[in-house]
């Protein structure tokens, strides 16, 4: 294993809280508006499993977006991360303090994940960074990891995955996932 992987993996191991974008990240960055001038977003079902699955073993999910409105509290709501989205938020390292804060972590246990130049305070300011494969170069030079996925295309189920290999739980998550139905199958 390199030296490289093996620090990424050092970090990985400490996180407690990832923190993630919405626009670029969560989602594919597309703004859609319909003509009544709702808007519409896509999300990524894989990303969602990998969200329920590290909240059901421990890890604190957050949303920092700047931008506000009813999707982002529905699909936090849906994630059932409600408590830690912060909305219309433009000073994204602010919030990653205000994070820390109520829940008493270090930077070293809080990844952040974002695609674009508004993301970098909060970036550089965390643990663990990581971007999805399409963010900005600016952004991609920066971070500690980059995922091979897009935002909105499974960018955010890889960065948990990475996460929670390092702490040896992904295994056991697969195991109940093989185990959920067994005694019917019996």
């Amino acid at each position: 294993m390199s030296r490289e992987l093996e620090e990424l993996q050092q970090k990985a191991s400490c996180i407690r809280l990832v923190a993630l974008d919405m626009d670029g990240t969560l989602t594919d960055g597309s703004i859609n508006i319909g003509a009544d001038g709702e808007l519409f977003k896509r999300f990524n079902a894989k990303d969602g499993l990998g969200i329920t699955s590290a909240r059901r073993h421990g890890l604190i999910i957050a949303v920092i977006t700047g931008r506000k409105g009813p999707i982002v509290q529905r699909r936090a709501e849906e994630l059932g991360i409600a408590e830690d989205v912060m909305s219309g938020i433009s000073a994204k390292n602010q919030a990653i303090l205000l994070l820390a804060e109520k829940h008493g972590l270090s930077m070293e246990e809080i990844a952040f994940m974002g695609d674009d130049l508004n993301d970098l305070p909060a970036l550089l300011t965390v643990g663990l960074s990581a971007a999805p494969g399409d963010a900005a170069e600016d952004v991609k030079q920066r971070v500690d990891y980059i995922t091979p996925h897009n935002g909105g295309q499974g960018a955010v189920r890889d960065l948990l995955e990475l996460i929670l290999k390092a702490k040896g739980i992904w295994q056991t998550i697969v195991e109940e996932y093989c185990d959920e139905g067994k005694e019917d199958r019996q």
